[in-house]
């Protein structure tokens, strides 16, 4: 199987993992970037208040998004980019609980997405100092970027992926995980799916 994923970051208008008011994602074929999209989000009522220290990290506002989609509105455009892709993020942990989140917060269905955690790779692959975004990319090759916008930061975390896949000579993505020891997670089931299950 070719090294196929997508990898996608959110930030936040504030301290509500459903207050997404911003997605990137890249779309990875054969080890190879073909495709990416960012754009905006109006995050879901009672999670909309822009909280000043985020806005001070992404630079987004509330009137940057008042003429965005909604959480609603976006979700199937993120999922048609996507499609049934293994999700890839630095610190995925953060970005696939936006996902739940949000969903949750809107009444949607929640997708069943895998992920695996570019972090958790670049912690396997390379020795640094730290395992920020900006120094895991480097040490991937990816130049300078302006970290927290959310296409740069997932187009850094496709680099890091692509550049481990080659280091470890994994041809795909669950064998890079194999073979570096990392899990990629399953989505996680709700309380609501357990009682029915």
């Amino acid at each position: 199987m070719p090294l196929d994923f997508t990898a996608i970051d959110f930030e936040t208008a504030n301290s509500s993992p459903a207050s997404a008011c911003s997605v990137g994602l890249v779309r990875v074929r054969d080890g190879e970037v073909v495709a990416q999209a960012g754009w905006l989000i109006r995050p879901p009522a009672g999670h909309d208040d822009f909280n000043e220290w985020n806005t001070r990290i992404h630079g987004i506002r509330a009137h940057d998004v008042v003429a965005a989609a909604t959480w609603t509105q976006q979700l199937d455009r993120l999922c048609g980019f996507a499609g049934a892709d293994v999700l890839v993020a630095h610190n995925a942990g953060f970005d696939l609980n936006v996902l739940r989140r949000a969903c949750e917060a809107t009444g949607s269905e929640a997708p069943p997405y895998r992920s695996l955690c570019s972090l958790a790779v670049a912690r396997k692959t390379y020795d640094l100092d730290s395992y920020r975004l900006p120094k895991a990319a480097e040490a991937a090759g990816f130049g300078v970027f302006p970290h927290h916008d959310a296409l740069a930061d997932a187009r850094a975390c496709a680099q890091i992926i692509i550049d481990a896949a080659r280091r470890s000579g994994a041809d795909d993505i669950d064998s890079l995980g194999s073979a570096l020891g990392v899990m990629i997670t399953a989505p996680r089931v709700t309380t609501v799916e357990r009682a029915v299950a």
